[in-house]
């Protein structure tokens, strides 16, 4: 069985409260809704499995098994969503809600009250200097919508990607499959969620400042998962 490794440019471990944890990244075929994410997760990971591990799973990765990957050209923006997209600010890490096409997603999966609401509620927090309103009023399901970017895996790099649905319900679905714990992310070079929780005992802020710096990465690496491996002294 190969070894587990970190992606390039990431660190393997990292040290969090003084106890240090290993977050290995594990490598899978390209997958889609063709997959059951149970099957997945049993295939690629728990051979890799040690008592006491965790498994972390990308919020996209589930998403693409339950069809909520959507081809740009089956989305037709209504003109609102064109000129709402114009005032997203646009970052290195992804296109979030800044193009036509995923703020039409965000208008479905939100609704047009909750949007312009937001979209209201960011204008005047920039007003006062201070940004991230928008996706507090948005919610979740706004947050979690990604676009292509030039380093998508084929075909998701002409898709739209929506959050999962009930990440908490998979993770525990997952969590009964493999027997082990079980979190579905949302990670970005910036930060990120924990959408979804196996145990409800699990410290979900604790395990957000061990995976903060996504040792996933964001490009071509096909790691969707990762283990979460607390190291003994």
């Amino acid at each position: 069985m190969a070894e587990l490794t970190s992606n390039e440019g990431k660190d393997l471990s990292i040290e969090v409260d003084g106890i240090r944890y290993d977050r290995l990244p594990v490598h899978t075929h390209v997958v889609t809704d063709e997959d059951d994410i149970c099957d997945v997760a049993e295939t690629y990971a728990s051979p890799f499995m040690r008592e006491g591990d965790m498994l972390f799973i990308s919020e996209k990765c589930v998403a693409c098994t339950q069809q909520r990957a959507i081809f740009m050209k089956d989305i037709k923006p209504r003109r609102l969503a064109v000129i709402l997209s114009h005032f997203v600010t646009k970052t290195p890490h992804g296109i979030g809600l800044g193009i036509p096409e995923t703020m039409e997603c965000a208008l479905r999966e939100c609704g047009t009250f909750r949007i312009l609401l937001a979209a209201f509620c960011s204008l005047i927090g920039k007003l006062f200097g201070q940004r991230g309103w928008f996706y507090i009023v948005a919610g979740r399901k706004a947050a979690s919508i990604d676009g292509p970017c030039p380093n998508t895996i084929p075909p998701y790099n002409q898709c739209v990607v929506l959050g999962p649905d009930d990440p908490e319900k998979v993770s525990r679905e997952i969590a009964e499959r493999i027997g082990f714990p079980v979190l579905i992310v949302d990670l970005n070079d910036l930060g990120g969620n924990i959408l979804g929780a196996s145990d409800p005992a699990i410290d979900r802020a604790l395990m957000l400042r061990v995976l903060g710096d996504n040792p996933l990465g964001q490009s071509g690496e096909q790691t969707p998962m990762g283990i979460i491996r607390r190291v003994q002294a």
